[in-house]
């Protein structure tokens, strides 16, 4: 059998609320700062590149409105001055079977920005809407 990449459009997310879905995940990214350090005996007058801490960007989650839904903005209500509700949330890539094939987990997730739909008259779209999580670490599995 041959190795196919896998397609993108089906796949879960746990995130401490209602099992709701989701139409688009997106900002799965980790970066590794690079410091720059040179000794001031050092041969060649270039510095020396070595890697610094992990830098991880802020997920996208969106979905379509639900009436009398208010799940995304109660979370977002948890933020006060140095108190936040913080979650662990999974993110898996599923395959035909439903299972997980790749799986990103979230620790210590909270939402720090709620973008409700636009409105078009004249448009004929669904109505959506996105949080934007930020966290403080990532792993990834590769199943």
């Amino acid at each position: 059998m041959e190795n196919y990449p896998l397609p993108k459009f089906h796949f879960r997310v746990e995130w401490g609320g209602a099992r709701i879905g989701f139409t688009e995940v997106s900002g799965l990214d980790v970066e590794t700062e690079i410091i720059e350090y040179r000794t001031g005996d050092q041969p060649e007058y270039s510095k020396m590149k070595i890697p610094g801490m992990q830098k991880y960007s802020n997920v996208t989650l969106k979905r379509g409105v639900v009436q009398a839904d208010n799940e995304y903005f109660n979370w977002w209500n948890t933020v006060a001055l140095n108190k936040v509700e913080r979650r662990d949330i999974t993110i898996s890539l599923l395959n035909e079977e439903h299972a997980p094939v790749m799986v990103w987990k979230l620790k210590n997730a909270w939402a720090s920005k709620i973008q409700s739909t636009d409105l078009k008259a004249d448009g004929n779209e669904t109505a959506i809407e996105s949080v934007e999580i930020v966290y403080d670490s990532m792993s990834i599995q590769n199943e």
